[in-house]
């Protein structure tokens, strides 16, 4: 949850003596910690995910979760669920799997494949798993599911980390 984070008591810092405990300005933080508090960040700025239904449910080390219910307002004419709404839900996914390493991170192009209809009532799950990362660029594999497993559309994103673009600074330890 959001501001729910517990830190233990801060560590001591490098080269202190023996016995001598000095908390660290900015300790660093577990990969969870920062996944977390990179969540938070984003979801009390990402109004078009809010917006569409999007609710990201987990986020670990380069992993996100995503749901979204088709709603009567996201289908078409042909009564299933926009291609540009399992897009965005699974954007979504990948911009959380994405950003959770503390750094801030953007979409630099993406593919959908979409294999099955959603339709109106639909539960939809988005499920995001970095593929590589290398230097700035990552690759983010995103699957969107049905409740019964039934897969709607696979997602292969391409990420830019953009240091410094916005408030997404979640490692203490930096600035």
């Amino acid at each position: 949850m959001p501001g729910s984070l517990a830190v233990a008591a801060p560590p001591a810092r490098p080269g202190a003596h023996a016995g001598e405990t000095v908390p660290m300005e900015n300790p660093p933080a577990e990969p969870e910690q920062v996944a977390a508090r990179t969540a938070a960040i984003m979801r009390d700025g990402d109004r078009a995910s809010r917006s569409a239904g999007v609710d990201v449910v987990a986020v670990a080390p380069g992993r996100a979760t995503a749901r979204m219910t088709v709603r009567p307002d996201q289908v078409n004419g042909h009564g299933v669920c926009h291609g540009g709404y399992l897009f965005l839900l699974a954007d979504t996914a990948m911009a959380y799997a994405s950003n959770s390493h503390g750094v801030s991170a953007l979409a630099s192009g993406a593919d959908i494949a979409f294999l099955r209809p959603a339709r109106e009532g639909d539960a939809l799950t988005a499920e995001a798993v970095e593929r590589a990362a290398s230097g700035r660029s990552g690759l983010y594999d995103v699957t969107v599911r049905t409740a019964d497993g039934t897969v709607v559309a696979e997602f292969r994103g391409r990420t830019r980390q953009v240091p410094g673009l916005s408030p997404v600074t979640a490692r203490p330890d930096q600035p």
